[in-house]
């Protein structure tokens, strides 16, 4: 089933990059008592991602956090090193939570997955962003197909 707007998402773990190495992170860690910004993108480091997905989240990390975002979080269904080689490349420091779903669990139990096995990717996440409050899906906006317009900063921002 996939998630929808007033379901709260489930428990899972993710995995960040710490100054001593990977460190795993809660669910509960990142949403809870919070609004989080949350998007997810197909793979680190792939043409769309690395061009437009990301750098738009932290172009615009300032103007939502000015709407009242309090965190914004990026998930992959890639493994830590990946998501920690990632953020060095685009210089995301401390304004975006870089949440590698390496087995791809979160990914699965909110039904948001697909198989791009065609591209030699395997399992991976739907492109997608959502507002969640203190754990609670309140915004989503998951893309059709290849596109990128429902999911980016500019589009999240207009709905706050």
């Amino acid at each position: 089933m996939t998630i929808k707007v007033g379901d709260t998402l489930p428990q899972a773990t993710f995995m960040t990059m710490g100054a001593n190495g990977p460190e795993p992170v809660s669910s509960d860690q990142v949403f809870k008592g919070k609004r989080v910004a949350l998007f997810a993108v197909p793979g680190a480091f792939t043409p769309t991602c690395s061009a437009k997905h990301l750098p738009g989240f932290k172009e615009k990390a300032d103007a939502l956090k000015g709407k009242g975002v309090d965190a914004i979080a990026c998930v992959s269904v890639n493994d830590v090193f990946v998501m920690g080689a990632w953020a060095k490349d685009q210089g995301v420091g401390d304004e975006i939570m870089m949440l590698a779903d390496g087995n791809g669990d979160f990914t699965k139990a909110i039904g948001l997955e697909f198989d791009g096995a065609r591209f030699g990717m395997g399992l991976r996440s739907q492109r997608y962003s959502m507002i969640v409050n203190d754990g609670r899906v309140e915004q989503l906006n998951v893309e059709e197909g290849g596109e990128f317009r429902v999911s980016s900063a500019d589009y999240l921002l207009a709905q706050l």
